[in-house]
């Protein structure tokens, strides 16, 4: 028997690092470890599962249980998978069709659900990731305003600009001068 489990918080190849060995210590066998997802072998015990899950807090992850949130979950994977490993210049990527294809759900269900467990709309949320990997490219000081403008896929520097200020109250080329000190783990977001 196989059962499938979902955590909150994995955002990175690090995460998925450190859950496999949460996993590995409690002993529990697993096909693979995901973001935001694993499979085990066996049923899991309410003590295993309550092992499992203080573990996993102490990590600052989040075993996930109700189906509502599993989709939010989901929701925040494929964004996170848009912005982190697509080249968004290449597409003319519509969020609700992408998101309603990828959940097989009607997107106006899902981005409300969105807005009232998380607070904010999908679209503040997919920008918000937009932002910080911008945030990550002028830190990292190898691509111009102008590159890293349309490597996210926005029309002219002047969107970025405008947007990365909404969102930081900064300027991209002011952001650049104070550097790292501004961002935020992506599991804050």
């Amino acid at each position: 028997m196989k059962t499938q489990l979902y955590i909150r918080n994995m955002v990175c190849g690090r995460c998925i690092k450190a859950v496999t060995e949460i996993l590995c210590d409690l002993g529990m066998h697993h096909d693979r470890v995901l973001l935001g997802e694993v499979q085990v072998h066996g049923e899991i015990t309410v003590e295993l599962h309550a092992r499992l899950s203080e573990r996993l807090e102490a990590e600052g992850f989040e075993l996930i249980d109700d189906k509502k949130s599993q989709l939010i979950n989901k929701v925040k994977k494929l964004i996170l998978n848009l912005v982190r490993n697509t080249e968004l210049e290449d597409k003319k990527i519509i969020l609700s069709e992408y998101i309603g294809k990828n959940t097989g759900m009607d997107y106006s269900y899902v981005s409300g659900l969105f807005s009232a467990i998380e607070g904010q709309t999908i679209e503040y949320y997919f920008i918000s990731q937009k932002i910080e990997l911008a945030k990550e490219l002028l830190v990292y000081n190898e691509l111009t305003l102008s590159e890293i403008s349309y490597k996210l896929g926005y029309s002219s520097v002047a969107h970025l600009s405008n947007q990365f200020k909404r969102v930081t109250g900064l300027t991209p080329s002011h952001f650049r001068q104070i550097g790292a000190e501004k961002r935020k783990p992506l599991d804050q977001v």
